[in-house]
């Protein structure tokens, strides 16, 4: 049997289970978008950028059983994309990463688009793949998608060389097909023993959860009521635990946590941390105190001792090991109901919201007021997609995720331009569900231009749009220190005819009054298939817990004499202006 590998490669995409491919068509990969019209079972979808593209596949591997895959050219259209394929890297995302190739059956060198992807991709993929052999065009495929989805998940590339796409060659007889492999079950009975001795021992103990907690709400929910201990989450994993248990108490739980988590982690002497790599952000610059007696699950065993080393290790698939904790500590004298915690953390949680609300936004958008009125009006199970940002922080401390909830954030990459192509991935991947991006105007301006996707697609997904004129994450740090903001101000841009341009409608929200009336707006355009635009005149004069611990976190850190000679500066300018 001969086929070309264009038509190999969506035999195999469709075997794995692939709805939807992102992608730019070019000369190296015209053959693979061919088959991929052909198919009955893959939509391509055309991007504007193909950095916009792997963002796309990035969110639907979030939010969905399904694996974002690229359909992209090689070079240009690999370094566009790399932004998207590093944080899917670095973030722990499955994403299949198809490329096209240069000709293999030629001696010619300076072939258009000649460049060593397997070296470029090796930083920021967990393997990369060259075919040369039409035969292993299937096998590839199904290797890459088995590496990207066991383990901890991750980005893969397979190059399919251009001559492989259009000419046919010999794959013998039957085609393999795709036969999932069941992963080894967890089997660590002496550490889960270990692990609960320390919980049960403990006066105060505590769970700190990730993304990699997201599917084991029912158990770390059950866990933490028989311990009746407070949990806090990673900024990725701020869906996996419900903002609305009495046990929640935030993002974090350091110097760079909302008062809750800071109040009721304070005292904390056994941490069960799960999902989370105890990162920069997580731990609001590393400035959170980890006890000695430090429960760490993750199923990547690389993480284990690399910042805070743990007294017990449980290497894993979250839900399997939160599984068997919870059954073993059902063994054991179950902790009383602590009231006192409980209403510590509502009292303190309540206080943080009034702060904002009583906030003085002297005629623009109060950020509380704002995710006050979006929490009441969005669906319990919408899914929320944050950018990089001021806003990032402002969304994790003010706007609750209910049981049901997904929120995705570009975290370690840090990748600015996320969250417009993202929230387009979401919903492609999650049609019925309400999708929103929250988004400050300095990264929608990097990728708002894919909006046009969204609009061809009859997508509705309300773009929130935080319009201050600044990069005001980056401004706020450069404010005290320097007096001044060297390349933080942004240009004017106007969004409504960004959004004229791209097919969105577009909704003012200049103060307070226009809250209520511009979400329900925007919320109904959107729900008749409309991308929507909505312009916030937002007040970032009050700063973030998070930014104000982390900033006082770094500067802690400093040698004497750095500080000192900081100071000094930033005095002298303020005085001299």
């Amino acid at each position: 049997m001969k086929k070309t590998a264009a038509w190999l490669a969506v035999y195999a995409l469709e075997e794995i289970g692939v709805q939807y491919t992102f992608g730019i068509p070019g000369v190296h990969n015209t053959e693979l978008y061919d088959e991929l019209n052909n198919s009955k079972k893959i939509t391509p979808i055309l991007v504007t950028h193909e950095g916009s593209a792997s963002f796309m596949a990035d969110a639907l591997s979030r939010v969905s059983e399904g694996i974002g895959t690229l359909a992209i050219v090689p070079a240009a259209g690999l370094t566009h994309a790399a932004s998207g394929i590093g944080e899917a890297f670095l973030d722990g995302i499955a994403m299949l990463v198809i490329s096209g190739g240069i000709r293999t059956d030629s001696d010619k060198h300076y072939q258009l688009h000649e460049i060593d992807q397997l070296e470029l991709a090796k930083p920021i993929t967990k393997a990369a793949f060259r075919v040369m052999r039409h035969e292993d065009v299937v096998p590839t495929i199904f290797s890459a998608y088995r590496i990207a989805t066991s383990g901890e998940p991750g980005p893969v590339l397979v190059e399919l060389p251009v001559n492989l796409q259009l000419f046919p060659g010999d794959v013998g007889g039957e085609l393999p097909r795709w036969q999932p492999a069941a992963n080894a079950p967890f089997k660590d009975e002496e550490g889960i023993r270990r692990a609960v001795e320390l919980l049960q021992a403990a006066k105060r103990p505590g769970l700190f959860l990730g993304w990699g907690a997201r599917r084991a709400i029912p158990e770390t929910a059950a866990i933490a009521e028989w311990l009746q201990a407070p949990v806090a989450t990673t900024l990725q994993g701020l869906a996996s635990f419900p903002a609305d248990h009495p046990l929640h108490a935030g993002f974090s739980f350091g110097p760079a946590a909302v008062p809750a988590a800071r109040n009721a982690f304070k005292d904390c002497d056994c941490l069960l941390s799960v999902g989370t790599r105890f990162g920069e952000i997580a731990t609001g610059s590393f400035g959170v105190k980890v006890p000695a007696m430090l429960i760490h699950a993750d199923i990547n065993p690389a993480v284990f001792d690399v910042n805070y080393p743990a007294e017990v290790k449980l290497e894993g698939d979250a839900r399997e090991i939160l599984a068997a904790l919870l059954a073993e500590l059902q063994k054991r004298e179950r902790s009383p109901v602590d009231s006192s915690l409980q209403a510590a953390i509502a009292r303190d949680k309540q206080a943080y919201v009034s702060e904002w609300l009583a906030h003085d936004s002297r005629g623009r958008v109060n950020p509380g007021r704002f995710f006050a009125e979006l929490r009441r009006q969005a669906a319990d199970d919408a899914i929320t997609v944050v950018d990089d940002g001021n806003h990032t922080y402002l969304t994790a401390e003010l706007f609750a995720l209910r049981r049901g909830g997904r929120l995705i954030v570009p975290t370690d990459f840090n990748a600015m331009g996320y969250a417009t192509p993202a929230a387009i991935g979401a919903k492609l991947a999650q049609p019925a569900r309400e999708v929103f991006a929250i988004v400050g105007d300095g990264a929608f301006m990097m990728s708002c231009m894919e909006i046009v996707t969204a609009a061809t697609h009859h997508l509705g997904i309300v773009y929130y749009v935080f319009h201050d004129g600044e990069l005001s994450q980056i401004a706020q740090a450069q404010e005290i220190p320097y007096n001044r903001k060297p390349c933080s101000i942004l240009g004017r841009v106007n969004l409504e005819g960004v959004a004229l341009a791209t097919g969105a409608a577009c909704v003012a929200m200049n103060d307070d009054g226009d809250i209520i009336a511009a979400i329900t707006e925007a919320r109904s355009i959107a729900a008749k298939g409309k991308p929507v635009i909505v312009d916030i005149a937002i007040d970032y004069s009050k700063r973030t817990a998070f930014t104000q611990g982390a900033v006082k976190t770094n500067f802690r850190r400093f040698p004497l004499r750095e500080r000192l000679r900081m100071v000094a500066r930033a005095v002298t300018r303020k005085i001299t202006g």
